[in-house]
């Protein structure tokens, strides 16, 4: 049975060590008997590493040199930790960033890429940079440019999204905020599929500089969002709950359509839009040109921005 003077002698160890390992421990009581001949420590030296564990399991030591602490919580208190709910309503947009990659240190352009949850609706434009400097002026632009009234914010947890800034810009346009959980890959998977399917079929893994930012903004708004939104088709999922509760989609080629079609196939969809916007407006714009006709001017359009960006970067080279 351990006496009082070992106790105490074992508890001091452990107080000035700040309670290592057991085998530590034990290393540094034979130190001190057998380097440095402190006589109290003659009977710990030998002491089993496994009756150490012992008895420091018992309750007097827990209560004497154990201590517990809340844990802080250090997640910022911003935006809802769920997935968007739009119940068939548009206006619920999920974002996402798309880094046009590195050339010897120096960053590219961000792509900040926004979809409407329920019609696809998708609009894409370019910044120098990610801080919130460049980003605020760019979320604005981006809900500015959906038809509909935008009811419903959601982003992944990147510092970009998740700060006191854009925060306040949603809370006075009344815009649910909502942030992407833990565990759940597939809350913002929408965001992240048109990033390969739209984003990166675009405008590749290549580098672009900084500084050709507005070149590529220009031809995002003149060229792809036009054709992604009016002449792009979709899938649209179809959910079917069997007889066991299991949910699984199903994509019919007959449920196939451009966002701006599935927007107007929503019941009463009118009722969705901005004042200042009709569908007369979009039907006009939708019918500008052929999808063809679209794509070839989408094709013509990013073969020359890219002849743009090479002589602009050849110039400053």
């Amino acid at each position: 049975m351990e006496n009082t003077g070992d106790k105490n002698q074992r508890d001091s160890m452990d107080g000035l060590h700040n309670t290592l390992s057991g085998p530590a421990t034990k290393k540094l009581m034979e130190r001190a008997y057998q380097v440095f001949g402190d006589p109290r420590y003659e009977r710990l030296a030998s002491i089993s590493v496994s009756h150490m564990y012992n008895l420091r399991g018992n309750k007097q030591y827990r209560n004497k040199r154990r201590h517990w602490s809340k844990t802080n919580p250090t997640g910022i208190p911003i935006g809802k930790r769920r997935a968007p709910r739009p119940n068939n309503a548009p206006g619920y947009i999920r974002i996402d960033s798309v880094h046009q990659g590195d050339q010897d240190g120096v960053k590219g352009v961000y792509h900040i890429n926004t979809v409407d949850c329920v019609t696809q609706m998708e609009f894409v434009t370019t910044c120098d940079k990610i801080s919130e400097a460049y980003l605020l002026p760019v979320i604005r632009q981006l809900l500015d440019g959906f038809p509909f009234v935008i009811l419903g914010f959601h982003s992944d947890n990147g510092s970009e999204y998740i700060n006191y800034q854009v925060a306040s810009m949603l809370e006075k346009l009344r815009v649910e905020f909502t942030k992407s959980r833990p565990r759940h890959s597939n809350d913002n998977e929408l965001a992240e599929s048109k990033n390969a399917s739209v984003v990166r079929k675009h405008f590749g893994y290549a580098h672009i500089p900084q500084f050709c930012a507005c070149l590529v903004n220009a031809f995002c708004a003149n060229y792809l969002n036009p054709y992604v939104n009016f002449h792009r088709p979709c899938f649209f999922p179809e959910t079917i709950t069997d007889a066991k509760g299991k949910e699984r989609k199903t994509y019919r080629y007959k449920d196939m359509m451009t966002p701006y079609e599935k927007l107007k196939s929503i019941p009463d969809a009118s009722q969705y839009l901005k004042a200042e916007i009709t569908f007369e407006q979009l039907d006009a714009r939708a019918a500008e040109m052929s999808s063809n006709d679209a794509a070839l001017a989408l094709n013509n359009a990013r073969k020359k921005q890219f002849k743009d960006i090479s002589a602009a970067m050849k110039k400053r080279a």
